[in-house]
């Protein structure tokens, strides 16, 4: 069975090596050495300021929230995992969905503004596999209207605009480390930010609210990352570029084979794909069921993914908004194979299933 992604496992000698450093140490969470020093290694790769890593995804928006004290409406994409909208129920917030631009995926700035209300307190776009929002556009509507920007960059993982980080934008952006992700910790994530008081606002936040060994100044969770994840982090940070090439090389691939057959994603020109996913765009729902299903004859797993669009989802739709270009695209995409190991007749074999007019 070929699945539709699968974790990247770096040298296990130079992860044993870490595991060793923190025996020595016994020194297994709570800001250890490792993830001091993958705090740094991250915001020097990515060309932030400052990188607070998490226990996971999640954890960081909901952490973003409390930084920013968000209440009442958030405006969103229901273009989207259920964690960008499950996480804002979850903290007693209201998701409010804007539609999309049928090329990008991206919310669709114009129609942005039409959602704002006197309840407004941020906008919480993502950047849909790793594509960059129109952060400029987008932060004007914010400024306008006196909102907090957040950024789920779950997939944007080295994205770059305009020659820096894309993660620079807003007031807050989040990453995921979770295993299937470009980069991973195995479970995690993080909240990235330019602004050193809402830094500091973070990390009070994700450990109880204390800010010294006998002092607690707020409410806090417990969001933080442990060393045994540090570890593989920053294992995983040293073979970066050469996993990020290897996946390129098979999205080149698949899209290549595929142009006269499918449609694609559109970037932000003249950004590069940073290699996340590989969606393909069917003509129809009924298209994509049959290739899915031959696919899976094969043994190759493809995934709806976002499927379905959230603003079908009850539990996640309090105010019934309804977002027809999101909704008629998630019944056309899905996710091709793509890991950094997958062999190329595995991909052959993807394209001719796909090719195919059966």
């Amino acid at each position: 069975m070929i699945p539709v992604t699968k974790p990247y496992l770096p040298n296990k000698e130079k992860y044993k090596a870490y595991i060793d450093q923190i025996y020595d140490s016994e020194h297994l969470t709570n800001n250890g050495p490792l993830l001091q020093s993958l705090e740094k290694r991250l915001a020097e790769h990515l060309g932030v300021k400052h990188v607070i890593c998490v226990a996971n995804g999640s954890l960081a928006l909901q952490v973003a929230y409390k930084a920013l004290d968000l209440k009442g409406e958030v405006i969103t994409t229901p273009f989207t995992f259920a964690a960008t909208a499950s996480t804002l129920v979850w903290e007693g917030l209201t998701p409010v969905y804007s539609d999309i631009d049928g090329d990008s995926w991206n919310l669709a700035p114009s129609l942005i503004e039409e959602k704002i209300t006197k309840k407004t307190s941020a906008i919480l776009p993502v950047h849909v596999f790793g594509n960059p929002c129109e952060v400029d556009e987008i932060q004007k509507i914010a400024d306008k209207h006196n909102l907090k920007i957040i950024y789920d960059a779950a997939h944007a993982f080295g994205t770059l605009y305009e020659g820096q980080s894309v993660l620079k934008h807003g007031d807050i952006s989040t990453l995921s480390f979770h295993a299937t992700k470009l980069f991973h910790t195995i479970e995690g994530g993080a909240v990235i930010t330019e602004s050193d008081e809402i830094a500091d606002k973070v990390r009070q936040l994700i450990n109880f609210g204390i800010t010294g060994p006998d002092k607690i100044e707020g409410i806090g969770t417990n969001a933080k990352m442990n060393e045994f994840e540090a570890a593989m982090g920053l294992c995983i940070l040293d073979d970066i570029h050469q996993v990020i090439r290897a996946r390129k090389k098979i999205i080149d691939l698949y899209q290549h084979n595929l142009v006269n057959k499918f449609t694609f994603q559109q970037w932000l020109k003249p950004l590069e794909n940073n290699g996340a996913y590989m969606p393909i765009v069917c003509e129809n729902e009924q298209e994509l069921l049959i290739k899915k299903g031959a696919l899976e004859k094969e043994g190759i797993i493809a995934r709806r993914y976002f499927y379905p669009s959230l603003d079908d989802v009850n539990a996640l739709n309090p105010l019934e908004c309804t977002c027809e270009v999101s909704r008629k695209l998630s019944k056309k995409v899905m996710c091709l194979p793509l890991f950094p190991s997958l062999n190329e007749d595995i991909v052959f074999n993807v394209l001719a299933v796909l090719n195919s007019n059966k």
